[in-house]
């Protein structure tokens, strides 16, 4: 691959919280090989015209197998399906700037060897595998009455796998190492979409989840943890949880507590707005139903309890089936307590730190893999733009090559 120079491109100076005067980045084949040198005599030149070039974007809580609302329907189709429909869904994601994606349940290393060899032109995976459920818990789909034994556990569609006892829990996390996995996810607390767990359940014993923590420890990784009430939070704050997603029960004091331990929250505030709209007219049950205005009305409220305490968050949006189409609006809900910039790093450089590619991804820098998408807009100004790629997005490059290009709006960069 020849180097490729974008000059005229105005980057983002997150300190300054302002574009860079026009400069030229050249790549080289994958990566960023200079910053602010003249183009080399061999470089394709791609003149942005002002435009801004920042990083790819990264979706630190995601789920590329659920293909439907209807979680049953997707584990119980076949793998090879399953495949094809996960292809599909990170070819939409690249489109719109994604060039990396943490999977959150569900995805495995097949998935990912696919995009590394070509088969999906998708963003970077990063996989924990399957989520840990207790039986009744967060990824426990079956009814009440339905007293047959987990058998969809490893299916490809299937985001969890029921496991109980602290020697099956470690098993299960070794295996899932083994076979992938980057981190490790654990479902701590009720959720929304399944039957029969409260909100304020708390899941796990503290031997179990401090067994996931140590393996995760001895694999230099660490546990990701579904959680919305706050004593959850605080628990796995104080087992050595690493990653928070949703937080949206979350009150100050654990908030600081996570801070102080060095945690990354994933607030994911959109998943709860797109359910409202339309999870009703889309199969979700009536119980599920009745969970989603405990966790949709504090959302907000989260935001900036978390911004306060001075805790890292990561951008994530938790959108399933056909709600995938709202993904955009969580950067308008984000908007309404955080800065552009604050919004910026959480889908750059702190959801780097969360896929363990921190200075690989999330950064334009030399030596960097070279992700990049050039916005006809400059983000400090209305960071929602970043949500409404299909008007502002107007060139998407992944490891040195674009995948995806529009034509060029005159005037609107000036």
């Amino acid at each position: 691959m020849t180097a490729t120079a974008y000059t005229n491109a105005r980057l983002l100076d997150l300190e300054r919280e302002a574009r860079t005067a026009p400069t030229t980045v050249t790549t080289d084949g994958d990566t960023i090989a200079s910053i602010g040198q003249p183009a080399p005599a061999n470089a394709e030149v791609i003149d942005l015209g002002g435009q801004t070039l920042m990083p790819g974007l990264i979706d630190s809580h995601f789920h590329v197998v659920a293909h439907t609302l209807n979680l049953w329907s997707n584990a119980i189709a076949p793998d090879s399906l399953a495949a094809f429909r996960a292809g599909a869904v990170m070819e939409e994601l690249l489109t719109r700037g994604f060039t990396t994606v943490r999977d959150l349940g569900g995805a495995d290393l097949g998935l990912v060897r696919a995009v590394e060899e070509g088969y999906i032109d998708g963003p970077n995976l990063v996989i924990c595998g399957k989520g840990l459920s207790m039986t009744g818990g967060h990824t426990d789909l079956r009814e009440r009455t339905d007293i047959r034994p987990d058998a969809l556990g490893w299916r490809l569609g299937n985001m969890g796998i029921l496991v109980d006892g602290v020697d099956n829990v470690r098993a299960t996390c070794r295996k899932m190492l083994k076979e992938g996995a980057k981190f490790i996810k654990v479902m701590a607390n009720g959720g929304v979409s399944s039957p029969n767990d409260p909100i304020d359940s708390i899941q796990y014993s503290d031997a179990e989840i401090l067994a996931m923590v140590e393996e995760a420890k001895n694999a230099n990784t660490y546990v990701a943890a579904h959680v919305y009430h706050d004593a959850a939070i605080r628990r796995c704050v104080d087992l050595g949880v690493h990653s928070l997603e949703h937080c949206n029960l979350i009150t100050p004091e654990t908030a600081r507590r996570a801070a102080d331990a060095g945690c990354i929250a994933v607030p994911t505030l959109v998943a709860y707005e797109g359910l409202k709209l339309e999870g009703a007219a889309l199969g979700l049950g009536q119980a599920e139903q009745a969970k989603i205005d405990v966790v949709r009305d504090r959302g907000l409220e989260s935001l900036a309890i978390m911004r306060d305490a001075g805790l890292s968050m990561a951008f994530g949006t938790d959108l399933l089936g056909q709600l995938r189409k709202y993904g955009g609006m969580e950067f308008d809900l984000l908007a309404k307590v955080l800065t552009p910039a604050q919004i910026i790093r959480s889908a750059t450089e702190v959801g780097a730190r969360l896929c363990g590619l921190d200075g690989k991804v999330g950064t334009i820098r030399e030596g960097a893999r070279a992700d990049m998408i050039v916005v006809d807009a400059d983000p400090f100004a209305d960071v929602t733009i970043l949500g409404k790629p299909q008007t502002y997005i107007t060139r998407v490059i992944k490891s040195g090559r674009t995948v995806r290009e529009m034509a060029h709006p005159e005037g609107r960069h000036s």
